[in-house]
């Protein structure tokens, strides 16, 4: 069932059009980078394993332990950090967030033993807790649901360009910074990559507008046309309050999904340099160089498949066959993993899957989440399914340590996201989500 526009017929599609254009100009360039400074912060501990495991004497086991702890820390704190935004407006608690992820992934940099890297890595997780499920809800203040999925497609841009920035950058930093100030790379790399985070904090709490009715820049005509179109889809939600998100088997069913779905995101994101290094390909600079060509693809494949899905509103295939083409491209890594060219292949079929159906995913569960149980729901469903991101390098590095291989861990990534394609198509009714 597809929503249709409640802006009257001498309004136009090409007027609504053009205001909603200038709301995306307004805001996603600030999110989207925003997006991307939070995902580099995030799994930029990845390129300081090649350094950091020899610096503090830690097991791949053990690093995988840390890498996840910080999905412990956001899932302990990410549903009261959503309703507080809801409560006191985005613009003050992104800019919150954003500053206190940055003091503390820069403190990553002076951990000197095991224990030290495991609390950090989860107080990093606390002061992030609320940031992406924020910015979802946000869009959902300020878009109707047939015009948010390009939206969130583009704030998830950020996280190939994360990629294809974030690669080069960090192996170059750990190549020209090792020793510099008697400090190794890797610690330079942590402090380097934190500052973009303390000045965009800053921005966003000057620029941002937490409501459509908050923003000076549209005249009052303009505020009640954007208001008409989020509440006519609005009128189609289901769950409302947060009684309704957590007793809700639909919630959990999309907990579960992305769960899934994250498995293969953070297996990208903490194990690509081990894998092209799997390869024979030591120098770090050259590893980020070569991370790029995953997260090209992946960042033209997403764009293309967000506006193919908003242009049919078809969600559930959008999500399901990009999940089904990651698990392929683990699998093809899981079997060619001394084999250059095939491992690169199978990244890119990786990422291109992983990246394109995390954005795809939202429109699921925002097409009947509204309200304070918006705000509940997204942060619990985003918190629950990120324990993957716990799991996920918990898991890999443990199989590494007891196998000396990623092929089985691989594999079980890869297991993972066929389930959540299987409980898509089955189990998700399209007439809920087609919109």
């Amino acid at each position: 069932m597809f929503i249709r526009t409640a802006l009257s017929p001498a309004v136009g599609a090409n007027t609504a059009d053009r205001l909603f254009r200038r709301v995306a100009l307004r805001f996603m360039p600030l999110l989207f980078a925003g997006y991307v400074v939070a995902y580099l912060d995030r799994v930029n501990v990845g390129f300081a394993k090649l350094q950091m495991l020899g610096s503090l004497h830690l097991s791949e086991a053990a690093y995988g332990l840390g890498a996840g702890l910080f999905f412990v820390g956001y899932f302990l704190f990410e549903v009261p950090s959503n309703l507080l935004l809801h409560r006191l407006g985005a613009r003050r608690w992104i800019a919150r967030i954003m500053v206190t992820w940055a003091v503390l992934s820069m403190a990553t940099a002076w951990v000197t033993t095991p224990a030290m890297f495991y609390t950090v890595r989860f107080l990093l997780g606390v002061a992030e807790a609320g940031f992406f499920p924020g910015m979802i809800l946000y869009l959902t203040y300020w878009f109707p649901s047939h015009r948010r999925g390009k939206m969130v497609a583009v704030l998830m841009a950020g996280n190939p360009v994360s990629g294809l920035v974030g690669g080069p950058l960090s192996g170059y930093i750990m190549h020209a910074t090792h020793g510099v100030s008697g400090m190794a790379g890797w610690q330079w790399l942590f402090i380097i990559e934190a500052l973009p985070s303390v000045v965009l904090g800053i921005v966003i709490f000057c620029f941002l507008d937490d409501r459509v009715a908050d923003a000076r820049w549209l005249d009052e005509h303009e505020k009640r046309l954007i208001q008409q179109e989020i509440d006519a889809t609005a009128a189609m939600r289901t769950h409302s309050s947060v009684r309704a998100v957590f007793t809700s088997a639909r919630v959990w069913l999309m907990c579960l999904i992305l769960f899934g779905i994250v498995m293969g995101s953070y297996a990208i994101g903490f194990w690509q340099p081990t894998i092209i290094r799997g390869t024979g390909i030591d120098d770090p600079f050259v590893i980020g160089l070569l991370t790029m060509i995953p997260y090209a693809a992946a960042l033209v494949a997403m764009i293309a498949v967000g506006r193919h899905a908003d242009r049919t509103r078809e969600r559930r295939w959008h999500v399901a066959g990009p999940a089904l083409l990651a698990a392929s491209g683990f699998v093809v890594c899981a079997l060619n993993g001394d084999h250059a060219l095939l491992s690169m292949v199978g990244l890119t079929l990786a990422a291109v899957g992983v990246v394109t159906a995390l954005p795809m995913f939202w429109a699921l569960p925002t097409a009947f989440l509204g309200g304070t149980g918006a705000a509940a729901g997204i942060a619990l469903i985003n918190c629950t399914g990120n324990l993957a991101g716990f799991i996920s390098p918990a898991v890999i590095g443990w199989l590494k340590t007891v196998t000396h291989t990623l092929s089985s861990g691989l594999f079980v990534v890869a297991a993972s996201l066929a389930l959540s394609a299987l409980l898509i198509v089955v189990l998700v009714p399209a007439r809920l989500v087609n919109r």
